[in-house]
């Protein structure tokens, strides 16, 4: 079946599905493929839960008409994700980076939400997978579609690109994120930058920011573009209840945000400029960007008793790790500790990117340092007023005899440490 025929399959169905303990009455399951299971043999259950129709590529599995055979499901997914992004002709913001995706992601919704019918990739669905079920997710009710894109190795931006078509692409960031697929920083570079040049290539815009030079070379020959910066803001931070919330001036405007960070002001910039070129009233802008409360694990302020935390366990690399661990200990307020778990995926600078990290700190006098991971662990000799746990399970067992009670905490690492399991025992 080819994806048009698909496709009018698909508007007649609630939605897709690719897991059967999640099925809607009435949509389409494709039957993908893993490394430890095979979704051919879930067609049935699919069936039994409620899907109008499965998508195989076995035809050992086709029994009757609502068994679609395609050559590869996953393929098949792509192709009807595309071919649904042209039919609905809709607007498509693309972003990727570094750091600060997926915040700056809720920010753009926050904003355009104010004047459009939006919608946004929903939590970490932003690869070859995600993509299209994020593209499908819209429809003739959506007027501008957030696709989130990431990526850990080359020519993946550049294959997201061509299934989601974005007219406005934008890059948060080049950071030291995934290093081990990416092959080093500048392959990080490369491979990010694969976005610019689908956006020069199709005549569509970017939207950069020009205090990065490396952002502002690499968009080079780019003809449309939304520029912003952030010289001439008055920046500060906002005691609010004992709690450091980002506040900043921009064109006379104040605006006041639930985010921890002087990192996210470039995030608020950028979903600013997206807005004011859109046509987004500047006063509609301000209530968006005020009323957006992040949440999880991302630079989410949380208190319990005396105890405030920054818990930003969602993920971590070297450079979201340095900014995230620099804006901490300049908070106003003591006692300060830091719970910081090993990043994943950093290939042959993994324990050189780690031991920096330990060194930096290690002369740090006014904030207690906890480090969790096999990696960190490597390192447990090199300090002694640094403490060293090979497991979230061995920290736990520290807190539940010795409890943190009062002062600022920072929890930090690679969402595969799982750090926030922490919390319920502080």
């Amino acid at each position: 079946m080819n994806s048009a025929n698909l496709h009018k399959l698909f508007l007649k169905s609630s939605c897709v599905s690719i897991d059967t303990r999640a099925i809607e009455k009435n949509s389409i399951f494709f039957a993908l493929k893993g490394a430890n299971f095979d979704g051919n043999q879930f067609a049935d259950e699919a069936l039994k839960q409620g899907a109008s129709y499965v998508v195989i590529d076995n035809p050992d599995f086709k029994k009757n008409e609502n068994y679609i055979l395609v050559e590869n499901v996953l393929e098949a997914l792509q192709q009807l994700a595309s071919f649904h992004r042209d039919y609905l002709n809709i607007k498509i913001i693309a972003l990727t980076g570094s750091n600060g995706k997926t915040t700056t992601k809720e920010l753009f919704l926050a904003v355009i939400s104010q004047k459009y019918k939006c919608k946004a990739t929903s939590g970490n669905l932003n690869n070859h997978i995600g993509v299209p079920l994020t593209l499908l997710s819209f429809n003739h009710d959506t007027q501008i579609g957030i696709v989130e894109m990431g990526a850990n190795h080359q020519k993946e931006i550049e294959f997201l690109c061509e299934i989601a078509k974005p007219d406005i692409g934008y890059i948060t960031n080049f950071g030291k994120a995934h290093l081990e697929g990416f092959g080093g920083i500048e392959g990080v570079i490369k491979g990010k930058s694969e976005m610019y040049s689908y956006i020069r290539n199709n005549n569509k815009t970017v939207l950069i920011n020009t205090d990065d030079k490396l952002q502002y070379e690499n968009a080079n020959g780019i003809i449309n573009n939304i520029k912003f910066s952030l010289q001439d803001l008055n920046i500060k931070i906002d005691e609010n209840k004992s709690i450091n919330y980002l506040s900043f001036s921009t064109d006379n405007h104040l605006v006041n945000t639930n985010l921890y960070g002087n990192y996210n002001l470039t995030n608020c910039m950028a979903a600013i400029a997206l807005g004011l070129f859109l046509d987004v009233n500047i006063h509609d802008i301000i209530i968006g960007l005020t009323n957006y409360n992040p949440s999880n694990n991302r630079s989410q302020w949380i208190k319990k008793n005396d105890l405030k935390i920054v818990l930003d366990a969602y993920n971590a690399n070297p450079t979201s790790m340095e900014h995230a661990i620099n804006n901490f200990i300049k908070l106003v307020g003591n006692p300060k500790f830091l719970i910081l778990g090993d990043m994943f995926e950093l290939g042959e600078d993994a324990e050189k990117e780690h031991e920096k990290i330990v060194e930096y700190l290690k002369n740090i006098d006014d904030t207690k340092t906890f480090f969790v991971g096999k990696i960190f662990y490597q390192f447990k000799n090199k300090t002694k007023n640094i403490d060293f746990f090979e497991n979230i399970e061995d920290l736990i067992s520290l807190f539940i005899q010795k409890k943190l009670t009062s002062g600022y905490l920072l929890i930090k690492g690679s969402r595969g440490m799982k750090l926030e399991k922490i919390i319920d025992y502080l």
